[in-house]
């Protein structure tokens, strides 16, 4: 999302997906667009026949007014980032999910990503100080501080802030990336930021980079920006029409980090890096879309031969899931990768074909791979639009085969989930305002998955999966 600045099918064709799946047909129907008589009464769960919610867990106290953000997820916990801190869920029972502790933190948006005893938040809003008590600071005042803050999360029920770093335009986001070889006592924050202004002394124009923070494990108060790589030396994609902003560095990046690979979602621009050197990434491709107004995020499959892009349409904040925007915009986007990984080959968009009103908040948002061997499906959260699950396996035309989403929020244009993700067995997604809700899916196609058993998830930082059937 910016910084701060339906609906299911009709009964009948819920009907005759449900009568596919108990027929136990080879080929199960993708769901069926919904009419604008579909959509549910406020606040109405509406689900397809293959997703059911296990449990919700509301925000805690203290975050209660302000909005979810990321999930990241390491052994039997998950930590779910919020414009006001964070918290901590115990999920060794997913479907009794319990709140361990909160961290009141303010700074927008907090995206969160883990490494053993270690949290990284992304801070994007000027403050007065690091520290967590800082107040709202205007960026054109020099002493105002964004970046990273780094917590010591050993003791669950009491984190503790250790260390924050200060990165130029602040941290929209953040991408952990592990060292290799002799480097691999060290992790690197990959810092996407954007928005430069003359007015602002620590983030000026053109900007068009990202800063790389290394981070020592045995010694992480000694983290440090390390580089600041300009990814657009001659300037970005900034006269295309229809565009939300012009590009002005990164707004996410995700790594693949095993093949040395990165994708990033660059404002107006698509992106492909060699990361080889952990320090010092390498343009290897470069792709525009006339279609995309905000590249907002990236997922790779499992093979590395793909890279789904999502574009944001809107800032998050506008209703473009309906028939006046249409199948193309606010939609995801699958590339195919050539074999040499120097070209992103085009083909195919997909979008939910659940119309959504015209007061709901809706577009591509944060997902992840549900690890099914052999096939490529990923679950991926659309505000309003709720949580979708989507098979590209066949990248020329995607379909959703399941969703979760709740009837329209009393606010117009603010609500929905951030982020949806599939971690050993679940789909946990992150709702601005309902706190967290835990599903299942139990589909022929996605019930591989529950074999394979992760110990870390942070989404950005991509890890192949070992499917049923390998060896």
């Amino acid at each position: 999302m910016l910084s701060p600045l339906r609906k299911g099918p009709s009964g009948r064709s819920l009907v005759t997906a449900a009568l596919a799946l108990v027929a136990g047909l080879l080929t199960v129907p993708a769901v069926m667009p919904a009419q604008a008589a579909d959509i549910p009464p406020a606040g109405e769960i509406v689900t397809s026949p293959n997703v059911s919610r296990v449990t919700n867990v509301p925000k805690p106290p203290g975050l209660g007014s302000t909005i979810n953000t990321d999930i990241a997820f390491q052994g039997d916990y998950a930590y779910v980032g919020n414009y006001g801190g964070f918290s901590i869920y115990d999920i060794s029972d997913p479907r009794r999910t319990t709140t361990v502790s909160s961290v009141i933190c303010p700074g927008s948006q907090m995206d969160v990503s883990v490494h053993g005893n270690l949290l990284f938040s992304a801070v994007d809003s000027s403050r007065s100080d690091d520290s967590c008590n800082s107040t709202a600071q205007s960026a054109s005042i020099k002493e105002s501080w964004e970046g990273v803050r780094i917590f010591d999360i050993t003791d669950k029920r009491n984190p503790r802030y250790i260390k924050s770093v200060e990165t130029d335009c602040g941290s929209h986001t953040l991408t952990l990336v592990p060292g290799k070889g002799r480097d691999r006592r060290n992790v690197y924050l990959y810092v996407s930021s954007y928005n430069p202004n003359l007015t602002f002394p620590d983030c000026q124009p053109p900007h068009d980079k990202i800063s790389i923070i290394k981070v020592p494990l045995r010694h992480p108060a000694d983290a440090a920006v390390v580089a600041t790589p300009v990814v657009f030396p001659d300037g970005g994609n900034e006269i295309q029409p229809g565009l939300l902003r012009p590009t002005s560095g990164c707004h996410d990046i995700t790594v693949y980090a095993e093949r040395d690979v990165a994708a990033g979602a660059c404002m107006g621009d698509g992106v492909l890096f060699d990361i080889s050197d952990r320090e010092k990434p390498v343009v290897k491709a470069r792709v525009t879309d006339p279609n995309f107004a905000f590249w907002h995020s990236a997922t790779f499959n499992n093979e590395g031969t793909k890279v789904l892009f999502t574009d944001e349409l809107g800032g998050g904040g506008g209703a473009t899931c309906n028939e006046v925007i249409g199948p193309n915009r606010g939609a995801d986007a699958v590339y195919g990768i050539d074999d040499d990984g120097d070209e992103l080959v085009f083909k195919g968009y997909f979008k939910i074909p659940r119309h959504q009103a015209d007061t709901e908040n809706c577009v591509a948002h944060n997902g992840s791979l549900i690890p099914v061997k052999g096939r490529d499906i990923m679950v991926q959260a659309w505000y309003q639009g709720g949580v979708s699950i989507v098979d590209f396996t066949d990248p020329v035309h995607p379909q959703e085969i399941g969703f979760f989403e709740r009837g329209p929020e009393p606010d117009p244009g603010s609500g929905g989930f951030w982020s949806a993700y599939y971690y050993n067995g679940y789909i946990y997604g992150s709702d601005f305002h309902h706190g967290l809700d835990v599903l299942t899916i139990d589909d022929p196609r996605t019930d591989p998955a529950r074999s394979v058993r992760m110990d870390r998830l942070n989404v950005q930082t991509q890890a192949s999966y070992r499917g049923r059937g390998d060896d």
